[in-house]
This record gives structure tokens, C-alpha cells and sequence, in this order.
């Protein structure tokens, strides 16, 4: 048995595994089944459901007692009874069968279309009569209430042969040329005859005439479908009384309401091969339509794929068991298949062991690979000293970080951090008692202990914006976690954070004069303009130097972390105390030592990083000396003058504040 989760439903096969060959002994059957696994846990639902060849079509009785399957090569007929679940009986044919009914509530009275224009009835101890047909038959249905059986193929004429007198009654002449499948409906009786030209024809057996035409095609070979060639009707199925699924050559099925000439839904298969069977599950609002590569089950209301039903070998017929998850594939192989689906139904009473052996394994399931393993990133391995495994097999690369066995993790969490339990312990404790016993002092607070300025910095906001209102951060469950669990706390010496408080910064000092800028026009109703130039010069000034104060502290922080990194390096790479080595007498010593200590690396320490040495002589003896280039005054002369600038323009532009701004009046 093979069990697969498509859309997360499992499917499972129930004639998946290896088959013995008949022609071994039951001695050898035995050791092979003693040898091999596999073959222990296969699942023989039914005894010998094969066929030599290949299946062609797959039928149950009305009664659901027997099931019946014909195939090749010889041509035959096998007949499966479910409460042996083994072959009841075995009967070759002449010629291949095309389509065939089972006419009684079990398996004596069967009716078989066969491909040389034969018609062969069978009965409990076989064949009973033989006809011929005028033209190749392609599909055969059975109207009850007439006993009238009607045979169509590759010709305009629906046969009808009536049972009851034993001669063929006048048929039905269709504007079709040929007819390619056709349905009768249980509950009223009326016929319908798909064509090879995309119509569907429905006939009242009673009066012996044509009720309507449908033009199937005409809803498949539009421009989004994409056909090249017109759609034939390749099956046909009712759904109650009133609805109907006609399957098209191009892998499209339509389900129509017969009171109505437009479609209720279209599916569409995706890979224009010819839908062969369509069904409808009993209970559930389900279809199942075929093709040769694969059943998909889908809601008949949306159109929305449930599962499917893929195989190596190509499907040919489909049955499916009434009220129960349990469904027969005739396919191009010898074994023919079954699937079982819980989530559609039941298993049928016959082998009602099926739920019990699927709960079972779904309650025993192994466990999956990832179970045993965790997930770290690279940082993490780096602070538990793992760091070294890079490469081995104890570690396995996935996405951005590592599969480390996870009794291996716990090993080196307890390594590297031994405390870390009775810290969750003592933290506990601690919570629990101030839970238990709160302070005597009990001052109002609202703001949170996690991210009390966020906090504060959204109640203002909130507060001062009461006309527009906005959804509450501090009382919305997906965001409670960060006002709460102290790992969301914001780091304030983190580098990203000091690079982008200036940012913050900024936007508070924006907000603050904006909020400023509406109170004083609530309060002042006339608001004096600004001149153009002054809007040219003055604005562009403000506006560059807050932008330059930004730059500046951008610029600052920048600079800091870049410090601290160099501190650090320089720190890793030399000694605590260092050491220097002067010619010169001792008293010169202190104040180069006084002069080296300084919060910048000097030339000399820098060319001893990079394996430089230089050594300068001169009149005064050796020493070391220490210079540094001045800086390029050109770039502050600039600014200093662009500024000088703007003042001056700024105290002789005119005012234009008291202008009016009425309009004049119209002509």
C-alpha cells in the first residue's frame, strides 16, 4: 500500500507493491514472502484483479456485491464477488469489448458492446444471444421503463433494440453524424446523445421526439480556452434530476442545469486530452472527472480542485463506490487499480478493516526527518562553539542557517551557558512573587516594562490625533508579544539603531513642527504669504541646513562605530601595554609618551600594521615624529560664503505678506 498527500488529502493505493507470478509454487510463494519485505506489507484487496493485458472498463452491481471488469488479451470478462473478496468467475470473448451494462440488480443479465458490431447478452451460465449492429458501436445505454436499449456509434442513428419484444424498434434520427456517448436519467427517463460536432440532443423516450439541442462547443472555443479544433462530446452524466456533466474532447466539462442553455460551471483539465468518464459523488458536493492521465476531484459549485488521482499506466474507466471514499481505475496495465480517500467517505462494508488500518497508521506515523534535529544560524553556532563542524556531517547546510542533531545542541547549550536554568527558575520565581505580593507604592503607570518609549511615543500620537481614529498598537494581540516578552526590546547601542536614530530623530523634529504648523493655523485665521524668493532662498536654506545637521550626525555615528571597530582591531591585533624603543635620552621618553596616546592610531603604528618602517634622521638626533595633514578649507570657504549669501538676499527681497488674495470679480 502506497499512501501520497496531494492538497493535503491523503490518498490511498491499495494495489501499490510487487505481485507474485502465478506460476510459483505456494513453497516458493512462502520463502519469497519470508525474503521480502515489500511484499509482506502489500495489500491483496481482491484476489487475482488483474487482467493479462490491460483493463478496459470497470463496472459494481446495483446491489454493490459484485464487481465486474473486462480487459485483454484474450478478450474476457471477470466477475469479483466482494464478500470473498476473490474472482467468482472467468468467460473469454470473441472480440474486444467496447462498453458494457450490468441490466439486473447483480451480475446475471449483462449486455456487452463489442468492436466487431456485435451485441452479446449474457445471462448466470453464459452467453445467452448474439446480434449484429448496422454500424461500429460506440457507447450503449439502458431506458428501464421501455426495456429499450439504445446502441449509437459512427452513424446519425440512435439504435434502439427493445428487450422486451426482441427486435429493434424505429430510432432515433439525430442531426449529428456521428454520436460518440449516451446517458438516460433514473428518475424521469429522458435520453441524451452527445455528438462528434460539440451538441448534446435530448429525446423523450415517451413521445419518441426531440426536446431541445444544446451547442456544448459553443462555451468551449472561446478565445481564453485557446481551441484549435471543435470540441466533440466525449461523455456524458446525470446528476439527479435536473443536472447534468458533459465532458468535451478538449479536457473540458461542463455542468449544465437542463432548464438552462448556459453552462453553471466550466472545468477545464489543463492538457486537452478527452474527459472519459465523469461521476458524481452521492454526499458530497464532489466531481470526478477522468482523462487518460488523471482523476481530479473538484467542488461542484467553485470549480475548486479538492485532489487528483495520478498513474504511470493511462486510466481507462472509473467506478465509484455509492456513499463511500472508495474508487476502481481500469488502466493500461495489468493490475487494476483502487484508491481509497477517508476524507470522501467510508470504506464500504466489505472491507470495513480499511478505517481501521489507515487510523492506525495515521496514529503510528513516523516521525518525520526534522524531528530529531534543529534549526540554527550561523551566529548561533558561533556562540555555542560549533562554529567548528562547518563541513562535517553534523551539521547539514539548509537556507541560511544549519540541521544540528538536536542532543548535540542541548549538550553544547548546557556547555556554553550552565546557568541558563536556574536563571529561567530564579526569573520565574521572581515573577510569580511580585505577581503574589505587588509594592505597597502602587504609582499609575501605563506604559508597558518592554519598550516604554515606543509605548510613550504612540500614546502621543494617539492623544494628539483624536479627529482620525487609528487602530490601537498597544491593545492589538498581534503586536502584544513586543510590549511584553523582553527579547523584542529595543537595543539602543546597536549599530543599526544609532545609524538610523538620526533618521528617527529627524522625523520626530518633522512631526513636531507639522503638529505645530496646524495649531497656530487653527488659531490665526489669516496666515501672511511668503514671497516666492524668499520660499526660493530662505525655505532651501532651512531645508539644507536640517539637512546637513542630518548629514552630519549620520556622518557622527558613522564615525563612532567606525572608532570603536578600529579600538577593537587594534586591540586584537597588539599587545595590552606597548612597548616603544627610543634613542633618545630618557627625559624626551615621557613626552613621547604623552604625545602617542592618543584616541587615533598614529603613522607609525599604522606602517608597523602594514610591515612599513620608516626611520627619520636629522640634526636634533633620532626621534620619532608625528604629523598630519591639514584638512581642505575649500569645501567650509564654500559654505561659509553660500551662507553669507543667503542672509544678504534674504534682507533685501521685498515682502509681499500684505497683498489680498481676493479675486477680483467677474465681468
Amino acid at each position: 500500500m502506497q499512501v501520497s498527500e496531494i492538497d493535503n488529502v491523503k490518498i490511498y493505493n491499495l494495489s501499490a507493491g510487487k505481485a507474485l507470478p502465478d506460476w510459483l509454487s505456494e513453497r516458493k510463494k512462502r520463502a519469497l514472502l519470508k525474503k521480502n519485505g515489500d511484499l509482506r506489507r502489500r495489500i491483496e484487496l481482491i484476489q487475482e484483479f488483474d487482467m493479462p493485458g490491460l483493463s478496459t472498463n470497470i463496472r459494481a452491481s446495483k446491489d454493490g456485491q459484485y464487481i465486474m471488469a473486462t480487459g485483454i488479451y484474450k478478450p474476457r470478462v471477470k466477475c469479483f464477488d466482494v464478500n470473498n473478496l476473490s474472482m467468482k468467475f472467468e468467460r473469454c470473448l470473441d472480440s474486444e469489448v467496447v462498453k458494457f451494462e450490468i441490466l439486473s440488480e447483480d451480475y446475471t443479465k449483462i449486455v456487452f458492446l463489442q468492436c466487431d458490431r456485435y451485441v452479446e447478452f449474457h445471462v448466470g451460465h453464459g452467453r445467452h444471444y448474439r446480434l449484429r449492429v448496422p454500424r461500429f458501436g460506440r457507447d450503449i445505454a439502458y431506458h428501464k421503463p421501455s426495456c429499450d436499449l439504445f446502441v449509437v456509434g459512427a452513424s446519425s442513428e440512435a439504435y434502439r433494440l427493445n428487450l422486451e419484444a426482441g427486435q429493434f424498434m424505429a430510432p432515433f434520427v439525430t442531426k449529428a453524424t456521428e454520436i460518440n456517448s449516451c446517458a438516460v436519467n433514473e428518475e424521469h427517463g429522458l435520453v441524451i446523445l452527445g455528438s462528434e460536432s460539440g451538441l448534446v440532443e435530448a429525446w423523450d423516450p415517451r413521445t419518441k421526439s426531440r426536446q431541445g439541442i444544446l451547442d456544448c462547443a459553443m462555451h468551449c472555443t472561446d478565445s481564453d480556452y485557446r481551441n484549435n479544433t471543435l470540441p466533440a462530446i466525449s461523455s456524458l452524466k446525470f446528476d439527479g434530476a435536473l443536472k447534468m456533466g458533459v465532458g468535451t474532447s478538449t479536457g473540458h466539462v461542463l455542468l449544465y442545469d437542463i432548464r438552462s442553455s448556459k453552462p453553471l460551471l466550466v472545468k477545464d483539465h489543463m492538457n486537452g486530452l478527452p474527459i472519459k468518464n465523469i461521476e458524481f459523488h452521492k454526499q458530497m458536493e464532489y466531481v470526478y472527472s477522468m482523462d487518460s492521465t488523471v482523476v481530479k476531484i473538484w467542488d461542484k459549485n467553485t470549480g475548486k480542485q479538492y485532489t487528483s488521482i495520478e498513474s504511470s499506466a493511462d486510466f481507462n474507466d472509473l467506478c465509484v463506490i455509492p456513499n463511500t471514499g472508495l474508487c476502481m481505475m481500469a488502466v493500461e496495465d495489468q493490475k487494476m487499480q483502487i484508491h481509497y480517500i477517508p476524507s470522501l467517505g467510508p470504506a464500504p462494508k466489505w472491507c470495513a478493516f480499511l478505517d481501521n488500518l489507515t487510523e492506525e497508521l495515521e496514529s503510528s506515523a513516523s516521525q518525520t526527518v526534522y524531528d530529531d534535529y534543529k534549526f540554527v544560524t550561523k551566529q548561533e553556532l558561533d556562540a555555542l562553539g560549533l562554529d567548528h563542524l562547518l563541513g562535517t556531517n553534523l551539521l547539514r547546510a539548509y537556507m541560511h542557517g544549519y540541521f544540528v542533531d538536536v542532543r548535540l545542541y542541548k549538550r553544547a547549550k548546557s556547555i556554553a551557558d550552565p546557568f541558563a536554568f536556574e536563571e529561567y527558575k530564579k526569573r520565574k520565581v521572581r515573577e510569580k512573587i511580585e505577581l503574589d505580593r505587588p509594592s505597597r507604592l502602587k504609582v499609575e503607570d501605563h506604559l508597558p516594562k518592554v519598550n516604554r518609549d515606543l509605548a510613550a511615543r504612540l500614546m502621543d500620537t494617539e492623544g494628539k490625533k483624536k479627529k482620525k481614529p487609528q487602530a490601537n498598537l498597544l491593545q492589538d494581540d498581534r503586536f502584544k508579544a513586543m510590549f511584553e516578552n523582553p527579547d523584542f526590546e529595543v537595543n539602543r547601542d546597536a549599530e543599526e539603531y544609532r545609524l538610523l536614530n538620526p533618521v528617527l530623530s529627524r522625523l520626530d523634529k518633522t512631526k513636531a513642527k507639522h503638529n505645530k504648523r496646524e495649531e497656530e493655523e487653527m488659531e490665526v485665521n489669516h496666515e501672511e504669504e511668503k514671497d516666492s524668493d524668499e520660499e526660493l532662498y530662505g525655505g532651501s536654506s532651512e531645508s539644507s541646513d536640517e539637512d546637513r545637521t542630518w548629514v552630519k550626525e549620520v556622518k557622527k555615528q558613522h564615525k563612532m562605530i567606525r572608532r570603536k571597530n578600529e579600538h577593537q582591531d587594534n586591540e586584537e591585533s597588539q599587545p595590552k601595554e606597548k612597548v616603544y624603543e627610543l634613542n633618545e635620552a630618557p627625559k624626551f621618553a615621557s613626552n613621547i609618551k604623552n604625545i602617542t596616546r592618543v584616541s587615533k592610531s598614529s603613522l607609525g603604528d599604522r606602517l608597523a600594521r602594514e610591515a612599513f618602517s620608516t626611520v627619520v634622521a636629522g640634526t636634533g638626533g633620532n626621534r620619532e615624529m608625528k604629523f598630519s595633514m591639514r584638512r581642505n578649507k575649500t569645501d567650509s570657504e564654500n559654505h561659509k560664503k553660500m551662507q553669507k549669501h543667503y542672509q544678504e538676499r534674504k534682507q533685501i527681497v521685498r515682502r509681499t505678506g500684505f497683498l489680498s488674495k481676493k479675486k477680483m470679480p467677474k465681468m
